[in-house]
């Protein structure tokens, strides 16, 4: 009888593990296919990768909104972290030149991440908040960088969502790839908003086409 009760006690911590469990090998799955494929991806496919059934994957995230919201929360945590360690520089240029540089590399690596970072999701509170203290920050830089003297007077925050926008469409045949295209093209973007553009080497060309 005392067996029983043992195992009657340890059963709900069990159920909670399994739970627990479940709940990342979701979050693993959708980061890994939210990466790869965007925002897109079927939530049957991120319940397949995972190894669970639709249905659990909907119990514990009703909505898509709610299932990339939590998958994406630490890339917009890294995002604000990367806007703090330009803001940290005590050079406002070469601040602009990390973020842009940095930001660039985490979009392309990360292909649902910037669809997510310009969408709307009313209900993900967290997620917006952690938006708009990138973008303040963002744009904190930018003034900086301009009353430094060292990006061009016409530059605005809205270039940057340009830049990031256009980062995203780079295509190519590996992810290796793909970040090292980035790379290039943030160097290209970044020599182009000097007030006075240098002629620093661009970084090594990356294999876009088959």
């Amino acid at each position: 009888m005392a067996n029983v009760r043992v195992v009657t006690e340890r059963l709900p911590q069990i159920l909670r593990s399994d739970a627990q469990d479940n709940r990342e090998r979701i979050l693993d799955a959708a980061r890994e296919l939210l990466a790869a494929e965007g925002l897109d991806v079927p939530m049957r496919e991120i319940a397949r990768r995972a190894g669970v059934a639709p249905a659990t994957l909907y119990r514990r995230f009703p909505t898509r909104e709610a299932l990339i919201t939590a998958a994406l929360t630490d890339r917009m945590r890294w995002c604000r972290a990367i806007a703090d360690e330009g803001l940290a520089e005590p050079d406002p240029w070469r601040g602009f030149r990390v973020v842009v540089e940095r930001l660039c590399e985490l979009h392309a690596e990360q292909q649902g991440f910037t669809a997510a970072f310009m969408s709307a999701f009313p209900d993900a509170l967290d997620f917006a908040a952690e938006r708009r203290y990138t973008l303040e920050s963002l744009a904190e830089l930018t003034r900086r960088a301009k009353q430094a003297g060292r990006l061009r007077p016409d530059f605005v925050l809205e270039d940057l969502i340009l830049v990031l926008m256009a980062n995203r469409g780079i295509r190519a045949a590996t992810p290796a790839a793909r970040t090292a295209a980035s790379r290039r093209f943030a160097a290209l973007i970044i020599q182009a908003a000097q007030t006075d553009p240098g002629r620093a080497p661009l970084p090594p060309v990356a294999r876009l086409l088959p």
